[in-house]
C-alpha cells in the first residue's frame, strides 16, 4: 500500500488537505491582495479547495496539478458545486515535471508538498519559471517551534525553525512579504478528523488487504500528533516575492 493511497483514505472527508481552517485559507487570499482575472498555478493541488474558493470569492483563474485521480475527482466536483468550473482547471500529472515555464502566472504555489522538489529550495526552483515578474510565490511548510524533549524525530528532520525557514527562503532568492500560520486548533482539525475517517474506514473494511496498514497509520498519527506535532511543530504558508 503506497503513501498516496493512505492519504486518499485518511483525507477522504477533508476539503483542505493541510492544517488550515477555511478562515485561514481565506485570510491567506486576503493578504495576497487577490483580484479578478489573476492567474494562479498550484502544484500538488489536492482537492483544489484553494483554487476553487479563491476563484469564487476573489475572481481568480486557477490551474492545479496533482498525481491523485481521487483528489482531482473531488476537485472537479467542488468547482462545479461553487460554479467556477469555467475559471479553474485541473490536470492529472507529476507536479515536479508538469510546470509551465512561460512566466505568466500572478501567483504560484506549493502548499504542504515541498517534497515534490526534494525540499523547499528545489520546489522554489520548480515554481520560479512560471511566475511573472512581481508575482507572488506561496510555500506551505512545517517548522519547529521548539525541540521536543525526545529530540526531533527522523521523519521530520528536514524541517527547521521559523527563523531557519526565513533563512532558507532568502537563500533561495525570495523575499518574505506575508505569512499565515496554523495554530493548535487547525492542527487538531486536520489530524483528529483523519482519525475519525480512518476509524470509519476500518469498521467498513476490517479484514481488507489494507486494513493492517491503516491501523498502523492511525496509531502513528495519533501518537505523533499528541506527543510532539501539536506542541512543537508549526505549519504555515509563506508569501514571497523573488528578491
Amino acid at each position: 500500500m503506497d503513501i498516496l493511497r493512505q492519504h486518499e483514505i485518511a483525507e477522504a472527508g477533508h476539503r483542505i488537505l493541510n492544517p488550515f481552517t477555511d478562515d485561514k485559507l481565506m485570510l491567506l487570499g486576503e493578504v495576497c491582495r487577490l483580484g479578478p482575472g489573476q492567474r494562479h498555478l498550484d502544484l500538488a493541488c489536492g482537492k483544489g479547495e484553494m483554487l476553487s474558493r479563491w476563484a469564487d470569492v476573489y475572481g481568480t483563474v486557477g490551474e492545479g496539478v496533482d498525481i491523485s485521480e481521487v483528489f482531482l475527482a473531488a476537485a472537479h466536483d467542488r468547482a462545479r458545486e461553487l460554479g467556477v468550473s469555467d475559471r479553474v482547471t485541473f490536470r492529472h500529472g507529476d507536479a515536479a515535471k508538469d510546470v509551465p515555464d512561460d512566466a505568466s502566472y500572478d501567483v504560484v504555489s506549493c502548499i504542504g508538498a515541498t517534497w515534490i522538489g526534494g525540499g523547499l529550495a528545489g520546489t522554489v526552483e520548480l515554481l520560479r519559471p512560471a511566475l511573472r515578474p512581481g508575482g507572488l510565490m506561496l510555500i506551505g511548510e512545517p517548522y519547529w517551534t521548539a525541540t521536543p524533549p525526545g529530540g526531533i524525530p527522523a521523519e521530520f528532520a528536514e524541517f527547521t525553525s521559523l527563523l531557519g525557514t526565513l533563512d532558507r527562503l532568502e537563500a533561495a532568492g525570495l523575499s518574505l512579504v506575508e505569512m499565515v500560520l496554523a495554530d493548535h486548533d487547525s492542527w487538531d482539525r486536520y489530524a483528529a478528523a483523519q482519525w475519525w475517517t480512518v476509524d470509519e474506514w476500518l469498521r467498513a473494511h476490517p479484514t481488507g488487504p489494507d486494513a493492517d496498514t491503516m491501523r498502523r497509520y492511525l496509531e502513528h498519527s495519533r501518537r505523533t500528533h499528541l506527543e510532539y506535532r501539536r506542541e512543537f511543530l508549526g505549519w504555515g504558508v509563506f508569501v514571497c516575492r523573488t528578491a
